[in-house]
């Protein structure tokens, strides 16, 4: 049940982002992101996984390839340079600043959603979410001082690794038992749903 609520939550906000882009309103847009980066100071990155529109897009070729057994390509080596990522970021905010110093209205966030998208045909999803997603990095810092996320009972956890499998960031790592790096994950509820020991909670 937790599950459909989740998917018509995104579907809502997919298509007011669509109505918003057609509309020429995407500054509205960007005031929902702004609260929803304030909001994960407590509740993590729950856009992510419930209000971004790019998520909502990749899910479907995930499914359609996994039905298929189509094998993603493994993110790129380079990619996992941190300096990668805080290049891309700061391009992304020089690039929103001049869209509001200028007025112009580029399509950035409309592309944004196209990138993502073409980039999941051919890769895994974790090249978008934790590696190239500008919005993702932006929320990956207050989400470190989050009350609430994901988390694994350690004592619960069979160290089974289908949680590790299914998430799409891969933010599950391996200790001694496995733990959630808090501010990579999207909250999206993969790794509860498929854990058979209910050792998964969002608290």
């Amino acid at each position: 049940m937790k599950r459909v609520i989740q998917r018509i939550i995104q579907v809502l906000f997919l298509i007011l982002f669509t109505a918003l882009v057609i509309t020429g309103k995407i500054q509205i847009w960007m005031a929902i992101f702004v609260a929803s980066a304030l909001l994960s100071l407590i509740f993590s990155r729950f856009y992510c996984g419930w209000v971004c529109p790019i998520n909502t897009v990749i899910k479907p070729i995930t499914y359609i390839k996994g039905k298929l057994k189509i094998k993603s390509l493994k993110t790129p080596s380079f990619l996992k340079n941190g300096a990668v990522r805080i290049i891309i970021l700061i391009a992304f905010l020089a690039l929103m600043a001049m869209v509001f110093r200028t007025g112009k209205k580029l399509p950035v966030l409309p592309a944004l959603v196209g990138i993502g998208f073409f980039l999941s045909l051919f890769f895994e999803e974790a090249v978008w979410h934790r590696w190239l997603c500008p919005y993702g990095a932006i929320l990956s810092l207050p989400s470190r001082a989050a009350r609430k996320h994901m988390t694994i009972d350690g004592l619960l956890c069979s160290n089974c690794t289908r949680c590790a499998k299914v998430c799409p960031s891969q933010a599950i790592v391996k200790d001694e038992k496995h733990r959630i790096i808090k501010h990579e994950c999207l909250v999206c509820g993969e790794c509860e749903r498929v854990c058979t020991k209910g050792a998964i909670k969002y608290r």
